[in-house]
């Protein structure tokens, strides 16, 4: 979803995954009220496109009005509603119950000389930031949590049959946990948001490549074509934002 241009260059795109049956991630780049967004539906429930199309069309549908402060409590409340939303259809009489419809989402709000990067999954968002590459959100997965308590090495963590299952995600509790980053922008900043198909199939210094050439519209191509010549089966998303 595309919203046009404003104060700051950005470009999106999303791609089906070659052994996929439908295309279940979603994007908001939406430039001219400084708002951008992936979303992820989960593959492990129904309806995963329904998901996070939601999620990206209640962000569409946002102000730009107020601070960023405001802006992020207003972005809190949209995904917190979606979230009860997706819980409504899980327990209506007509499904039985059965139908569990979730998505992850990573958002990011820009205003002059300031960002807040708001997410819950393992949707990505990264900066680069003076030729070099940083990942600013943390996976909500069990991996991440295994190797953060110190249970497993990464190697054992990534190799942990149930690795890439969320601790967080839209739709998948009652009530929505959603973590925040606030940081201050500098001028040739260049932020990524991205689906797991996309960096799962890079390398961190693909994406840093490809966020090194500025453009918005050329590093999301380039994007694509290194991700396309890898064997990888996942939908394909990228947002980039130059402000």
């Amino acid at each position: 979803m595309s919203c046009g241009q404003h104060q700051w260059r950005s470009a999106g795109r999303s791609q089906q995954g070659r052994a996929r049956a439908r295309n279940e991630d979603a994007f908001l780049d939406c430039p001219q009220r400084g708002c951008w967004a992936v979303a992820d539906g989960m593959g492990g429930y129904r309806h995963g496109e329904v998901a996070s199309q939601w999620v990206v069309s209640s962000l569409a549908a946002m102000s730009a009005e107020g601070d960023l402060d405001r802006r992020v409590g207003a972005l809190r409340q949209r995904l917190q509603d979606v979230n009860q939303r997706l819980g409504d259809v899980r327990m209506a009489p007509a499904t039985g119950g059965d139908v569990m419809m979730g998505s992850t989402v990573v958002a990011l709000l820009l205003e002059h000389g300031r960002a807040a990067c708001i997410w819950a999954g393992d949707s990505r968002c990264y900066l680069w930031r003076d030729k070099s590459l940083y990942q600013l959100s943390r996976d909500h997965s069990l991996a991440q949590r295994l190797m953060d308590e110190r249970l497993l090495s990464v190697a054992q963590a990534q190799a942990h049959p149930d690795a890439r299952a969320l601790t967080r995600a839209v739709g998948a509790r009652s009530r929505l946990q959603l973590e925040v980053l606030e940081l201050s922008t500098r001028p040739g900043d260049v932020f990524l948001l991205c689906s797991d198909g996309l960096y799962q199939a890079l390398s961190h210094g693909d994406l840093g490549c490809a966020l090194s050439l500025g453009a918005p519209r050329q590093a999301v191509d380039h994007l694509f074509a290194r991700a396309s010549c890898r064997p990888t089966a996942d939908d394909l998303t990228a947002v980039v934002v130059q402000s």
